[in-house]
């Protein structure tokens, strides 16, 4: 350990560190521009420089890549040295005099107004985004060209570099915000949205899925990771104080062996995209209901302000008013002859939600086909709404658009349609259209329909074994259905069913053992020709080809006695236990005899 003075006290430290890390472990503020944890030091913006007295002159040195030594003296905050940043930071705020990042600095150390002439630039010159590139990407894009006053940072013969990775790393260490990747590289960056945020908000290649996410822990993106793409960076792995990254892990697939299998597998939104007439797509503020969903949550992109899109993109202002449409490809010969049953309620609540957090005075039109409040406490909601000013029109929208026909409608969104109750057609200039769309099975239900041999319902969702008597089961023993992929269906439906699929599940444990079905099928080997119809009808995959003896054979644990091969199997081999044709014949002939003796 070396012991030195550091502001006349007393401190030790390992050798080798240097005077900015000692300080910042005696908590004791230099302030740099140039030093990152990622970079070595290298002392190019000055402003770190403290006084220095090593016991025969003082000297003045910068504290990022200056060494300690033992009885060394230094000074943080001598009168010398504020001076000596002071001119630094008058130095900077005359180059980059509009500089929001700048200016601040200036304001921390009293400089008002810089007594040289002023610039307009927006680069500080602190060399973060050229070492980035240079020590971590090992790239060197960009580089710093020009002597004195003409210094910048620019691409080889300022022309957009080939050879640059949109990485986006020297953008983000950039203190001013001067670097634009786009106007560095040759190829356009591939924007990285968030899922949870339904692409209203940008995330990095290393990220939290969402707040409450099972484990809490980050996840890497490796499609867009540098470090896996170029073995390049890895600025994430040490800069994690757990040790909890490592970049050389594989992905890798677990077989786990259970004795019963719970699907929750979900919904997806209808994409509103086809039904051209709603606008989406078109229009920057027509959302989705998911999208508004995210707006207004207080973990969403806008902390839950309810806000509107600029020219540019940018959620930027409130609306004034709103529209929300009911039923988007729900209850549509078109698209979803069902109801989604959650629309409904939802819609409510965003109005609410405008009024609540957009102002009271703020109209909200919603355009409905029928208001199916069925829950408890739903009915009494809808009365609140309406108390609380919502607009209620029934009638499906037949377009949106922004062609203006009033002063009133400049800039507005039209929604167009006809109010069924008043029997007349109806325009509605809104700032925002929310469209409530359908929930629709997910797009990869078929396959996972088949993987579990489970099936599937006309409307494509996971169909049970029975409607009424056994809804959380499906026609494979052993495996249950939870939440909306069975259907649509709202939160309390969702968590008592998922509680009694989890109920089930843990009887099956419990007990140990799986009643088999008396009646199953079964398949005579004299009789079996081999043509594997019977397989290629079975739902269940419950039949096997015995290549040794040429005949297809029952799985009697996976078989659910539907009956299906019995009534394909072109030899007449396949047959149900209990269900032969001689025995069908003598219950109809007994059916007869007693139906004879009471005289019918």
């Amino acid at each position: 350990m070396i012991t030195f003075t550091l502001n006349g006290k007393q401190v030790e430290a390992e050798e080798g560190s240097t005077i900015l890390e000692v300080a910042q472990d005696y908590n004791v503020k230099i302030p740099t521009l140039c030093n990152h944890k990622a970079l070595e030091p290298a002392g190019l913006c000055r402003l770190c420089t403290v006084e220095l007295f090593d016991g025969r002159r003082t000297r003045f040195v910068t504290a990022c890549n200056y060494p300690v030594w033992e009885d060394m003296e230094v000074k943080t905050h001598s009168e010398d040295v504020i001076g000596h940043r002071k001119m630094i930071v008058e130095l900077l705020l005359a180059r980059c005099p509009n500089n929001e990042f700048v200016k601040g600095l200036a304001a921390e150390f009293g400089v008002e107004a810089p007594r040289f002439k002023l610039g307009d630039d927006d680069c500080v010159l602190c060399g973060l985004c050229v070492r980035m590139c240079a020590e971590r990407m090992g790239v060197s894009a960009i580089s710093m060209t020009g002597r004195g006053t003409d210094m910048r940072v620019e691409t080889p013969f300022q022309v957009k570099s080939d050879i640059c990775q949109v990485c986006g790393a020297c953008e983000s260490v950039c203190p001013t915000g001067r670097i634009d990747v786009r106007k560095i590289a040759k190829y356009e960056p591939r924007p990285l949205v968030s899922d949870w945020d339904v692409g209203l908000k940008e995330r990095g290649a290393i990220y939290m899925p969402f707040p409450q996410a099972v484990p809490l822990a980050a996840v890497i993106d490796s499609e867009a990771c540098a470090h896996i793409r170029t073995g390049n960076c890895g600025v994430c792995k040490e800069f994690c104080e757990a040790g909890a990254i490592d970049l050389d892990q594989k992905e890798e697939i677990i077989e786990v062996e259970v004795g019963s299998i719970i699907l929750a597998t979900g919904y997806d939104l209808m994409d509103t995209t086809p039904m051209k007439q709603y606008g989406y797509g078109v229009y920057p503020n027509v959302f989705t209901s998911l999208e508004f969903e995210r707006l207004s949550n207080a973990t969403g992109p806008t902390g839950g302000n309810i806000l509107m899109r600029n020219g540019n993109g940018e959620l930027t202002r409130p609306p004034e008013s709103v529209a929300i449409l009911h039923c988007i490809g729900s209850r549509d010969e078109n698209y979803h002859k069902y109801c989604s049953r959650v629309c409904c309620m939802y819609a409510l609540k965003y109005a609410h939600l405008i009024k609540e957090k957009v102002g009271h005075k703020t109209p909200v039109y919603n355009f409905y086909i029928d208001l199916r409040c069925f829950g408890k406490g739903y009915e009494e909601f809808y009365r609140r709404c309406q108390e609380e000013g919502t607009i209620f029109i029934r009638g499906r929208p037949s377009e949106i658009t922004d062609q203006a026909l009033t002063p009133k409608e400049e800039g507005k969104l039209i929604v167009i349609g006809e109010d069924t109750l008043m029997n007349r057609p109806c325009r509605v200039a809104v700032d925002m259209v929310v469209l409530c769309a359908a929930m629709e099975a997910r797009k990869d239900t078929a396959e996972v329909a088949r993987i579990f041999g489970i099936i599937q319902g006309a409307d494509g969702f996971f169909s049970e074994q029975h409607p009424k008597l056994a809804p959380l089961n499906t026609a494979m023993g052993g495996i249950f259905l939870a939440g909306a992929c069975q259907g649509p269906k709202d939160i309390p439906d969702t968590v008592a069913q998922a509680s009694g699929a989890a109920a089930r599940a843990l009887e099956l444990a419990i007990r140990g053992t799986v009643e088999i079905p008396s009646t199953i099928a079964w398949i005579d080997p004299d009789v079996c020709e081999g043509c594997m119809t019977c397989i290629k009808v079975c739902d269940y995959s419950a039949i096997e080809f015995d290549q040794q003896r040429g005949v297809s054979v029952v799985n009697q644990t996976l078989c659910n006695g539907c009956g299906s091969c019995v009534s394909n199997c072109p030899s007449k081999a396949a047959h149900v236990w209990q269900f032969s044709e001689g025995q069908i014949l003598t219950e109809f002939d007994g059916i007869m005899e007693g139906l004879q003796a009471v005289g019918m």
